[in-house]
């Protein structure tokens, strides 16, 4: 069986200057890294958590795609808040935004390398298998 491993560069400069991928497909599995509120287009992010918890998730949203996957793949989360009181106010974007595959998760009270971070969430996704099935195929 021939593995495949591709990486997956949302333009950064943090993935530049560290020498990091936002993520690599290895086979089906998706390893995503430590994704934060920065919009990585304009290098700005905002002040507030929700928001930053928003544009968190739709810059994993992007690499998920990118990869072939969605939301639904994911089966293990980690959250890193420097502040465990801003937790609960992204609960609901969290459970929004993982309502179909209700992941595997941990919570983490960490620093982050930039003061203005407030969230930072790494995941993993293992993509549907595209191999042979057994269900018949419509017609």
């Amino acid at each position: 069986m021939q593995r495949t491993r591709r990486q997956i560069s949302q333009g950064s400069t943090f993935e530049r200057d560290i020498g990091y991928s936002r993520a690599i497909v290895a086979d089906r599995w998706v390893f995503i890294s430590g994704t934060t509120g920065f919009d990585y287009r304009t290098m700005t992010i905002a002040p507030g958590i929700v928001e930053q918890v928003t544009q968190t998730l739709a810059n994993l949203d992007a690499a998920l795609i990118d990869a072939g996957g969605t939301a639904a793949d994911v089966v293990r989360v980690n959250y890193h808040l420097p502040d465990p009181d801003d937790f609960e106010p992204c609960w609901p974007s969290l459970r929004e935004y993982f309502h179909e595959s209700r992941p595997a998760a941990t919570m983490l009270v960490t620093g982050l390398a930039d003061p203005r971070m407030r969230i930072e969430i790494e995941a993993t996704a293992l993509l549907p298998d595209s191999g042979p099935s057994d269900q018949p195929k419509p017609s």
